[in-house]
Order: structure tokens, then sequence, then C-alpha cells
């Protein structure tokens, strides 16, 4: 199968996965504002070129599956495409964001490289394959309620979109209430379905409603699972990153310090390296 992916053609005419060292989406939970944004993104692009990381923007404009009524969802998907619009001319990147219903995919067809569905709707048949008809790549979260080997599902429903642009993200598995498991088997089962993986490493540090009226979490925890997915040989990471986590107006408890992603993207890249070199 790593063959198979190496082979594909990714964004931008770049080809991902497979020996090629794993890219990267990364970016601000939500749009908080434009500055955030251009901040972020502005210094992402400068690490991950330095670093030689193929780099994907990422943010969302609607939160819509927050804890509580009264959390921060997004500016909207009118801002979000202006948003997405101004990071992608200025900074030439592909970009990305999550699409929850089919009214979302034609406004974005023009401006993102990737449509993205939440992991609450990775069984939304309608949501999957109109978005696959764009022809746009499409990322896949797989939900915490199902098993690797039902992401074929998934896979079959893109293919008979037409398309063959697919990846399934692993963001971890309930266990018990308020607890997520990162299984690292996850990775080998979805490689055998023929499906490249990204992990998404700050949402698998979740504790889902484990602090009351939102989502606690253990960001202590994501460099040691980054670790292993990168060992077990996924495609790509996925990375919320912010100046001041715990500050931002969503996933405060698991977003990436950006100021110590560097360190964290250096030392994957040696471990990354090191196991694709038997590929």
């Amino acid at each position: 199968m790593i063959d198979k992916v190496e082979e594909r053609e990714f964004l931008s005419g770049k080809k991902m996965g497979g020996s090629n060292t794993f890219f990267l989406i990364a970016g601000p939970c939500v749009m908080e504002s434009l500055d955030l944004l251009d901040r972020v993104c502005g210094e992402m692009k400068d690490i991950t070129s330095e670093l030689g990381i193929t780099y994907i923007f990422k943010s969302s404009f609607d939160k819509a599956n927050r804890s509580s009524v009264k959390s921060y969802r997004g500016p909207g998907i009118l801002e979000g495409v202006k948003n997405l619009e101004f990071i992608k001319k200025k900074y030439n990147l592909p970009v990305l964001t999550d699409i929850h219903e089919t009214s979302h995919i034609e406004p974005l067809k023009d401006v993102i490289d990737i449509y993205q569905i939440p992991a609450f709707l990775c069984r939304q048949t309608d949501l999957i394959a109109q978005a696959a008809e764009t022809g746009k790549w499409v990322n896949v979260k797989k939900g915490q309620f199902l098993a690797p080997e039902d992401c074929r599902h998934i896979k079959s429903k893109i293919q008979e979109s037409g398309s063959e642009k697919y990846i399934i993200t692993e963001r971890g598995t309930s266990f018990g209430y308020n607890n997520l498991v990162f299984d690292i088997r996850g990775i080998p089962i979805l490689h055998n379905l023929g499906i490249p993986v990204i992990f998404d490493a700050t949402h698998s540090a979740q504790l889902p409603g484990g602090a009351g009226n939102i989502t606690g979490g253990v960001r202590e925890f994501i460099p040691h699972m980054t670790r292993g997915a990168v060992a077990a040989g996924v495609e790509g990471l996925f990375m919320e990153v912010h100046p001041d986590p715990d500050k931002a107006l969503s996933d405060a408890t698991t977003q990436f310090p950006l100021k110590s992603i560097k360190n964290l993207l250096t030392q994957l890249l040696a471990i990354d390296k090191l196991v694709k070199s038997s590929f």
C-alpha cells in the first residue's frame, strides 16, 4: 500500500506519503480573527519551509459541535471564505476547513483544497459524496465510535462518487466516559485497507466533556502520541496551534503552543526519516 500512496499526486502537484516526509495540516482551531490566522500561518510557513515539510493551513469558520451553546463557534461561512482566500493568496498555500452540511460545499469549492468532514459526521453519506464529487481531496475524521476496519465504507463512498482523493484522520477512540485513547494499531489497519492516514495530535488529547461545560484535555501527552504515530508511518499530521492556547476561544486545553512546534517537528522528522528509510 505504501508504494501506491507514494505514486499519488497530492496537492499542488506534490507527492506525499510513502517514503516522503510527512505533511502537516496546522493552524488555529477556530477563526478568532484574521490577525491570528495571519500570524500563525506566517510563522508556520517559515518553520515548515526551513524544515522541508509540506504545509497545509487549517482553521474552522464554524465549530458546530461545541460542548455548550454559549461557546464561540466562529465568524460563519461568508467571512470564513474571505479569510481563507486571504491566506491562500498571501502565502500561496493549500488550505483546509471543516464542513458540516452540504450547503457549505459550493461556497468553498473555489477556495479550499481539502474538505474536512468532522468525526461526528463521518457516516454522513450525502456530505461525503457531494464533497468528493467536486474533485477536491476529502479528509474524513474517523469517528471516536468507529473501528478502523469500518473506514472501508468511507473509502467506498468516495470512490463511488468518482474520486480517489481520500484521507482518513485518526483522532482517538472513546474509552468510557470523558476520555479518548489513541490506539496505534489503527494506523496499520487503515494502511492495509489502502487508505492514507493522518494523525490528529491535538484532538486525540481531548477529554470530551471532561471540564464540565467545555472539553478538557491532556496537552502534555501530545508529543508522546505524535512520536508514536510518526513511528507507525503516517502520511500526515494534523495539529491545532495557537500563540496562547490557554486564551484560545476553542480547544484551549489541547491546542499546541506555537512557540514549541519547531522543536517537536524536528524530533518527528528524525523519527520519520528512520522509519521510512526502509520503505
